[in-house]
């Protein structure tokens, strides 16, 4: 039986505790307070209809044990039995009360998860032979998105990803994000190369941030990593405009942090300057990973006021899963460790919000059937 329909029966071991008590105490002792805490136990635990039946069991006790004990009068047996049914009237209140917050508490989640499926679509599993994780962490619980976005798409060019955050936080930030999703997705189509791809999201950021009031049209901007891979996946070309550096994982369990060689500004501020948007290459064997992630990760502190290196963590991770399993990991199990260990480490709730994204080229079957290997 699990705890939570033993827990049901919690109300009932009162009410026989306090007849137990009762019944090894002096008259003078009365058990009317203990069998008061019955019904109010039962507020989160059972149905209205319980609470009634829970609170008229304990009336009944109560009168029993007074007349069994000849103490049932005004004081002890009336007073009581009034107070018995105040608190039980009072326990169904607060049932009703907190069955009216839960549902409007999961109406308001469930209105948060369509506005994140509507602006922070979830990336599909697989393009072509490329493999896609995706999670959003939130800061705050009923906050399902905020301002860090992550977007994988296919393209004339190949498969296009960005992961971004944007300045702010609140409704602003959710506008934001859904802008910069368009312009990418807009430009990803039409954009021969990174460079130009670059060049039209800060177009159309800047056209957005002349229509906005206040720092969101002066200071509005956004950290992103742009990333393309070649058509047979050998190749990932990186865009890094202000944005924490990705991890490339080997199927080895080798990383390397793809600091970029130039460093370049967030997107969204070209009325401060122009700069260039240097395109990054790197090699992408079989069995790689590229892990991206906002500064929700990278900013997160213990008590100490050490912030997380997932450079450091996240490699032992994958070994020590070699060395148990024999094979790598799933992207979602990279994305699951990382999401724990941050957690971890700062010692429970995120800091802020954090997106993460796992770009994976799987090893050919051949390769795994040669190793004797079934894992990616």
């Amino acid at each position: 039986m699990t705890w939570s329909r033993t827990r049901r029966w919690i109300p009932a071991l009162v009410i026989v505790l306090a007849a137990v008590v009762d019944l090894l105490t002096p008259p003078s002792v009365s058990s009317a307070p203990l069998l008061a805490v019955a019904p109010v136990a039962a507020v989160t635990l059972l149905r209205p209809s319980g609470i009634l039946a829970t609170g008229l069991v304990a009336m009944a006790v109560h009168a029993a044990l007074a007349y069994a004990s000849d103490t049932f009068g005004w004081q002890h047996g009336v007073a009581n039995q009034v107070t018995l049914a105040a608190v039980t009237a009072l326990a169904i209140g607060l049932n009703r009360s907190l069955h009216s917050q839960h549902v409007s508490a999961s109406r308001a989640r469930y209105a948060a998860e369509v506005a994140q499926r509507a602006v922070l679509p979830r990336p599909p599993n697989r393009l072509g032979a490329l493999r896609i994780a995706a999670r959003y962490v939130p800061a705050e619980d009923m906050a399902l998105i905020g301002g860090d976005l992550f977007v994988v798409q296919d393209t004339p060019f190949g498969v296009r990803a960005m992961v971004g955050d944007v300045r702010g936080k609140g409704l602003s930030a959710v506008t934001a994000v859904a802008i910069d999703i368009g312009a990418f997705r807009y430009a990803a189509d039409h954009s021969a190369d990174l460079p130009d791809l670059v060049q039209c999201m800060e177009e159309a950021l800047l056209r957005e941030g002349q229509r906005r009031e206040g720092l969101d049209e002066t200071e509005g901007f956004t950290t992103a990593l742009i990333v393309q891979f070649t058509a047979e996946l050998d190749r990932v070309q990186l865009v890094n405009r202000g944005h924490p550096a990705p991890l490339l994982l080997h199927a080895d369990g080798q990383a390397r942090v793809l600091e970029p060689a130039e460093e370049a500004p967030p997107l969204g501020i070209t009325a401060l300057g122009t700069w260039s948007s240097p395109v990054e290459t790197y090699d992408f064997p079989p069995g790689a990973m590229l892990l991206c992630f906002t500064d929700g990760v990278t900013e997160a502190r213990d008590r100490a006021g050490v912030f997380y290196d997932p450079a450091d963590r996240v490699p032992d991770m994958v070994r020590s899963y070699l060395r148990q399993t024999g094979y790598p990991p799933e992207p979602s199990a990279v994305l699951d460790f990382l999401a724990r260990d941050v957690s971890r480490h700062s010692g429970g709730a995120p800091q802020d919000d954090q997106a993460l994204l796992v770009l994976h080229r799987p090893r050919p079957q051949k390769d795994l059937l040669a190793r004797g290997t079934v894992g990616p």
